[in-house]
């Protein structure tokens, strides 16, 4: 194994941001807060999010930014830097699952803006660089530093338009904050705060342990001015007797100079609330051990998989995610392959653990198998990709379960839309993100109406179906069904305001742990 780069690795031609619309925005209107973090996963997302909905209810015009996100779980923005098309379309760009959960906090509509990178990892080949909300290409990580200095322009500009129309802009950054060794390139941390002169709150994460050599190390990373910038310390995710870890908070104002400006306490209701990527997936909150059991297996480049949230919140539910070398449970009822950015990659893991194999004993069983977006892919007899847009250029066999093939292309299906079920005659309400066209005579009995365009396909038995419509599981009165139609039993929740019960929860939380006032004191 080595570890360094190849001798002949030249860095692929820059594209052409073609950025004439960087047209300078009104000057800023309100205040701005900074949340960097000791680490990645100290909970920034989740904190900025009930910090949103807290500031919101003050009546304040909140917004969340985060320059640079990594994740594989994204929304459909109200908004495009794209021209409306001469048919009247209207187009969308895409942001990270966690600045859409912000937006929704501040009771605001999600903008591309708010989140104007977004790095979506696949298998092998990098990440897919998408720039305020359009696709740049596949960029491998040893070269993406090279670009990053070509996107530091359209990150300021979307800042400050999201700063010209807000009361308090929240800015989360990524990661970790002292990662010297990329430094220079930073878009998201430091040099970001520098460029727009943002005051900067730290935030440790004290459930991992280590919090004070975090808070201690971060400051010694950090420069004179820097530490200059930091106005003080958060210390999220804390569980036990505040008392006795004061003696930590005194030792970290100490050795720092930054005072301790609040301990949040651990939140139980974080579970109710889409996760930022498949981190959470490590440690999944599992269904409820009776009722409808549900397999989900664990697939390269998982994607969208907030999909399945509502499923996994219903008491009658038992949603198992399968890891690798585990077999599919012989008790399953339901078998849901979710989205993936990389679906050639997903169905070799399925063949490599076994699991196709599971699912053919599944449907003997009378078992039911649905695909959602790339698993409705996996579904047909081939997916083809001869342009190479997800690695490699070839094709896979695809499950053969529905009489289907799909050709992954460079054109990307991005809209939010209502939806028909055809089997209940509910409403939905989804979105479509997607970069292949499937085609066959298994579409000749959709699962969908799309506002009169037929969508997904269903077997001729009826145990297997799938489409492309992100979001389903969100309809309350589609879930029910389903849920039913699976053999399960419906608790009839209303998922949304589960969400909204659970931001107000937070920001209570928040409320009672934080002093507020002061954290919009420091505000600049």
């Amino acid at each position: 194994m080595t570890f360094d780069l190849p001798a002949d690795d030249p860095v692929p031609p820059l594209p052409d941001l073609d950025l004439p619309f960087l047209t300078p925005p009104p000057p800023r209107r309100g205040r701005a807060l900074m949340i960097q973090g000791t680490s990645s996963d100290v909970g920034k997302s989740l904190l900025v999010a009930g910090l949103c909905r807290a500031y919101a209810r003050r009546g304040l015009k909140v917004a969340p930014f985060k320059a640079q996100n990594m994740s594989n779980n994204a929304a459909v923005t109200v908004d495009s830097d794209l021209p409306v098309g001469p048919d009247g379309a209207v187009h969308r760009g895409e942001i990270g699952r966690a600045q859409a959960l912000q937006a929704r906090a501040a009771g605001r509509a999600a903008s591309i803006h708010m989140n104007p990178v977004l790095l979506k990892p696949q298998a092998l080949i990098g990440s897919q660089v998408v720039l305020r909300g359009r696709p740049l290409g596949n960029w491998p990580a040893r070269h993406y530093h090279h670009l990053k200095p070509f996107l530091m322009p359209a990150v300021i500009d979307s800042y400050r338009r999201i700063a010209a129309e807000a009361d308090l802009v929240l800015v989360e950054g990524a990661g970790a904050a002292t990662e010297t060794w990329i430094k220079e390139s930073d878009i998201t941390n430091m040099r970001l705060a520098e460029e727009v002169d943002l005051p900067v709150v730290l935030l440790t994460d004290n459930d991992r342990g280590g919090a004070l050599a975090a808070v201690v190390g971060s400051w010694m990373l950090h420069d004179a001015a820097e530490r200059a910038r930091v106005k003080g310390i958060l210390v999220n995710k804390f569980r036990g007797y505040l008392s006795l870890y004061e003696p930590a908070c005194l030792t970290m104002t100490e050795y720092t100079g930054w005072p301790v400006l609040g301990v949040a306490r651990w939140f139980e209701g974080a579970a109710q609330l889409p996760a930022e990527d498949a981190l959470a997936l490590a440690r999944p909150a599992e269904g409820q051990g009776a009722g409808l059991v549900i397999a989900v297996p664990h697939l390269d480049g998982v994607a969208n998989f907030d999909d399945l949230d509502p499923l996994g919140a219903e008491p009658g539910v038992d949603l198992r995610w399968v890891r690798p070398g585990q077999p599919i449970p012989a008790d399953a009822d339901v078998v849901l392959l979710p989205g993936s950015k990389t679906t050639r990659k997903a169905l070799e893991t399925l063949r490599a653990e076994g699991w196709d194999t599971d699912i053919r004993a599944h449907l003997r069983r009378g078992g039911r198998v649905v695909g959602i977006c790339a698993g409705f892919q996996m579904l047909g007899r081939l997916v083809r990709d001869p342009e190479g847009i997800e690695g490699a250029p070839g094709e896979t066999a695809g499950l053969g379960l529905l009489d289907l093939e799909t050709v992954i292309g460079a054109e990307k299906a991005l809209t939010e839309i209502t939806a028909l079920d055809r089997i209940s005659g509910t409403r939905i309400r989804g979105y479509e993100m997607h970069m292949g066209r499937t085609s066959g005579e298994g579409l000749s009995q959709p699962w969908f109406d799309l506002e009169g365009r037929p969508e997904g396909a269903i077997s001729p038995d009826g145990r297997v179906m799938g489409g492309y419509l992100h979001g389903i599981f969100g309809a309350d009165g589609f879930r029910n069904h389903w849920i039913e139609a699976m053999g399960g039993r419906a608790a009839g929740r209303d998922h949304e305001a589960q969400i909204d019960a659970a931001l107000d929860a937070l920001a209570d939380q928040l409320e009672r742990d934080l002093d507020l006032d002061a954290l919009l004191a420091l505000a600049q």
